[in-house]
């Protein structure tokens, strides 16, 4: 009788606990933001959300019969790309339009709160498939360029679907989103820093780090290993980008590693067609290729001053 109050009591008590997150959490208040549209700002957001942090990833739609997935023309912001249970996650992403069709009732204090803290107008969380955390410590006025530049965007009609996730990640969601903590875009010429900064917003972490639900494993950052289920039913695996030399890329010169990125400039690089069998490859390329030089100098010094880890990474799995 003892033991079943006791048992009773305690279930009461975590229903209790689970409805207090789910009603109150997250408690993260609006600030008071209100962003200039300045041509600066839009060129700067532009340079940020296509090349940089490339939200045009996955707030458009790619072209997955060619290398790298690049971006159809016209799509630009429009949303609806699936992150699901196929892919690793606990439940049923999908990326929100953030074209003005979606956002011109949002104010840009609301905005600013979903993109450093993943709270959403209506204050509901969103699961951190965009890096909130990350870009919740990047310098204000970057994020107020990329701010401007999706307001800029053409209208797209289109509603997608509200992400679904699962129990128990429909009430750990809650705990996630925080107030954003800015620091100041350290100077080009502090390439170290610049170049930490660099990968913060580049979001290099999110996929060259292994994930379990959905969340990546932090004390395995940088070594690969995070699996990415295509359409054709193949598991591409994220490379180990420490700098060791046998499995990293310990062995690789700034100019080869500028290279890698540069040769998919679509200036110059027409993504091919794949036939049955090709290599495919998740990384956005296209969009990466834009990047600046002096930045992706940056990251590669940053990158080489990682700890090496000796980790093997077998890039392509068939599915089950």
């Amino acid at each position: 009788m003892i033991l079943g109050g006791f048992f009773g009591a305690l279930v009461l008590i975590i229903i209790g606990v689970i409805l207090y997150i789910v009603w109150f959490l997250p408690d993260v208040p609006v600030k008071d933001v209100k962003v200039e549209s300045t041509p600066l700002r839009i060129e700067r957001g532009k340079y940020l959300a296509n090349h940089v942090m490339v939200c045009m990833d996955c707030h458009s739609t790619r072209d997955w019969t060619r290398f790298s997935g690049p971006m159809v023309a016209g799509t630009e912001g429009k949303g609806d790309e699936v992150f699901d249970q196929k892919m690793g996650f606990p439940g049923s992403f999908r990326s929100p339009n953030i074209t003005p069709f979606n956002l011109k009732g949002w104010s840009d204090a609301e905005l600013y709160r979903a993109i450093t803290s993943g709270v959403s107008k209506d204050g509901h969380p969103l699961f951190p498939i965009m890096p909130y955390p990350s870009y919740g410590t990047l310098d204000n006025e970057d994020i107020y360029s990329v701010m401007a530049y999706i307001r800029s965007l053409p209208e797209i009609s289109n509603t997608p679907a509200r992400s679904n996730p699962t129990f128990p990640m429909n009430v750990i969601l809650h705990m996630i989103p925080a107030s954003a903590t800015p620091t100041a875009r350290p100077p080009a010429t502090d390439t170290l820093a610049y170049g930490e900064y660099m990968v913060r917003a580049s979001g290099c972490v999110e996929c060259h780090t292994p994930a379990e639900h959905g969340q990546i494993v932090k004390s395995q950052a940088f070594t690969g290993g995070r699996e990415f289920q295509m359409p054709n039913g193949t598991f591409l695996v994220s490379s180990n980008i420490t700098p060791d030399e046998e499995t990293g890329i310990g062995k690789w010169n700034k100019e080869a590693f500028i290279f890698r990125f540069k040769s998919y400039d679509l200036a110059t690089f027409q993504p091919p067609v794949l036939k049955q069998g090709e290599m495919q490859s998740i990384m956005p390329w296209t969009m990466y290729a834009g990047m600046d030089t002096n930045d992706l100098t940056a990251i590669y010094k940053y990158l080489h001053s990682l700890k090496p880890v000796n980790k093997k990474i077998n890039k392509v799995k068939q599915g089950m």
